[in-house]
């Protein structure tokens, strides 16, 4: 069980560090510096995670990562839009 916490705690952790960057992307309203692919690859990799904990009988980090996976999701959707966003305003 103690592998199972210590590993929900760095699951809580991305997820609030995830959240952090989901705040920064709204107040800035644009992507730079980050090829959004990769965050694409970790929120699969998260959704994997969700399927897979359940089967190690790995509960906290199960519910831990929810938090991780959805801020990645949101995170990418949103450089999706804001990237899709700022194209359009440049060529119209």
């Amino acid at each position: 069980m103690t592998p199972d916490i210590i590993n929900a705690l760095f699951e809580l952790g991305g997820g609030f560090l995830l959240c952090m960057n989901c705040w920064r992307l709204y107040k800035d309203k644009k992507v730079m510096g980050v090829y959004w692919p990769v965050s694409a690859f970790f929120a699969t990799w998260g959704l994997w995670n969700i399927y897979y904990y359940p089967h190690l009988d790995q509960w906290w980090s199960f519910y831990a990562g929810i938090l991780l996976v959805a801020a990645n999701i949101v995170w990418v959707a949103m450089a999706l839009y804001y990237i899709r966003k700022n194209k359009n305003e440049i060529h119209p």
